[in-house]
């Protein structure tokens, strides 16, 4: 099982999967719970069947079944018939997913690439720009962390960089975040975690 990391807490539980196995290998891990037939992309298929089965791994963790995941009508995904809250990414050949008990979650996983920079100025404010500069590790970081948040918020009517904020940090191999989110007159702080490893950037919430 390529399960490469798992962390564990007494009320969340999150980690990774290294995509190493053919679709029927995956689907074979998942006999109750079809690929879409929408997803006509090998990649995209064998992304979709990892995710489930890194969930279900997850689930074992806690002796828990998996029945499958369902997506609401924001395109949320949740667990079927149980109330364990979810939060899936997809960066291939990883996936990454995060279980709560209670809690709404959130976990983006990405790989540092150039066009952060390029697309940084739309999503990011001025001073989450000055502060990640060129480095495009922390470009990536600051990414990892809006979309977290977002899928915390659950619905995609936000903006980037109004609605989703992150106070600078000094970048290590790991490390703690502020993330806002400023919605309906509100502002509410969300504690985060990010980790770089050598080949992606996976930010996660506490």
């Amino acid at each position: 099982m390529p399960v490469e990391r798992i962390f564990s807490s007494t009320d969340s539980i999150w980690g990774w999967w290294k995509i190493a196995e053919d679709e029927p290998s995956l689907a074979a891990l998942l006999p109750d719970d079809k690929v879409s037939e929408a997803l006509t992309n090998t990649l995209k298929r064998r992304e979709f069947l990892a995710g489930r089965a890194l969930v279900k791994s997850l689930l074992n963790e806690w002796q828990l079944p998996f029945k499958g995941l369902r997506k609401n009508a924001f395109g949320k995904p949740f667990l079927a018939e149980s109330d364990i809250r979810i939060s899936l990414s997809h960066s291939y050949p990883y996936v990454a997913a995060i279980l709560h008990r209670s809690k709404n979650v959130g976990i983006d996983l990405e790989q540092p690439k150039t066009k952060l920079l390029r697309i940084a100025p739309r999503v990011l404010a001025l001073h989450e720009l000055t502060d990640a500069g060129e480095n495009v590790v922390k470009h990536c970081i600051y990414w990892c962390a809006k979309e977290t948040l977002i899928k915390i918020y659950g619905k995609k009517d936000l903006i980037f960089s109004k609605n989703l904020l992150i106070e600078p940090f000094s970048q290590g191999q790991k490390g703690n975040l502020i993330g806002r989110i400023v919605a309906r007159n509100t502002e509410t702080a969300i504690p985060l975690e990010y980790l770089v490893s050598e080949n992606f950037v996976v930010v996660v919430s506490h």
